[in-house]
């Protein structure tokens, strides 16, 4: 079960970036590309840095596809097929990559059971690890080196430029606003399902709220009116959820793209890979953070939420 909700979950993934893209990925046509990598090309100037747009790289009928998406769909697929080995063949006392799998799920299973509590677990356990073990394999996988010079172009730059692409084949999958956007804009949709289904619709407004229980009198309409602000402030406070959940794990993946290759372009064809390697490093362990902090986070929310609900169905 576990097994099947992870492939359905980045099954949706992989294609929910098509619904927010709008004007950024899929409006990023052959000439959009051109044009954002190329603007110098008359002189030979090459492009600096990751461009937020993600060129489309083929079209599937209506459906264009981007070189984050592309990658996408390769670490789902890596994710899948780990999966399939590891439980292939069942051991009742594992070893090998079945036991890698076994202590990556329990430990997970642990660590968030304790922030929303083990009734919560049931429910929400498939998002959470699922999210966590995608971006964190997304990130890494976006730091394997040569991911970002594998391409073509649309120009022809010249025989000493012939090496400048206007289209990567593969792209860092957080280094796109559209995927970051749509894991957030899930998370508070099932958010929403969560509480309501914890807590129902009167639960629900009254723990934003909170104007039950105040007493009688000039004192107590006074707390009535101070929660009703407060409640008005959580609103907005929910509201910016998934904006900072888009834009905190977006922000650094793609500002630590660019920062290795601008160290790499510092250290010229010869240096570049010794001056990038702290670097390198660094953005390992920030690919390992960033996983968490967003599933962590996701987790919080939730148990902020539901906690009262848990305490009712004890």
């Amino acid at each position: 079960m576990f097994l099947a909700r992870i492939v359905a979950l980045l099954i949706l993934l992989t294609g929910a970036p098509l619904c927010f893209a709008g004007n950024n990925s899929s409006s990023s046509s052959i000439d959009s590309n051109s044009t954002a990598a190329g603007h110098n090309g008359g002189d030979g100037e090459e492009h600096q840095g990751l461009t937020p747009d993600a060129p489309v790289i083929f079209e599937v009928g209506p459906m264009k596809i981007t070189n984050s998406m592309f990658v996408t769909f390769i670490v789902a697929l890596g994710i899948i097929i780990v999966a399939q080995l590891a439980t292939r063949k069942v051991q009742l006392i594992p070893s090998g990559l079945q036991n890698f799998v076994e202590y990556l799920v329990e430990g997970l299973y642990a660590f968030f059971e304790s922030i929303v509590g083990p009734h919560m677990m049931k429910q929400t356990f498939w998002f959470f690890g699922t999210t966590f073990i995608f971006i964190l394999f997304a990130n890494w996988f976006g730091l394997i080196p040569g991911l970002g010079t594998i391409g073509y172009t649309y120009k022809d730059y010249g025989l000493f430029h012939n090496h400048h692409l206007d289209a990567p084949l593969m792209r860092g999958v957080n280094a796109d606003v559209n995927m970051t956007l749509a894991m957030a804009g899930m998370f508070m949709v099932l958010w929403l399902y969560w509480s309501l289904k914890a807590l129902g619709p009167g639960g629900f407004l009254g723990h934003i709220f909170n104007v039950k229980g105040h007493g009688a009198g000039f004192f107590g309409l006074f707390l009535v009116l101070v929660f009703i602000f407060v409640g008005l402030i959580e609103i907005v406070s929910i509201g910016v959820r998934p904006v900072a959940l888009t834009f905190r794990l977006y922000g650094n993946v793609f500002a630590g793209e660019n920062i290795l290759e601008a160290v790499m372009k510092l250290g010229g064809p010869y240096f570049g890979w010794l001056a990038v390697l702290p670097f390198y490093l660094l953005e390992l362990l920030v690919g390992l953070v960033q996983a968490l902090v967003f599933s962590l986070l996701a987790a919080v929310f939730t148990a902020l939420m539901c906690e009262h609900g848990e305490e009712h169905a004890h």
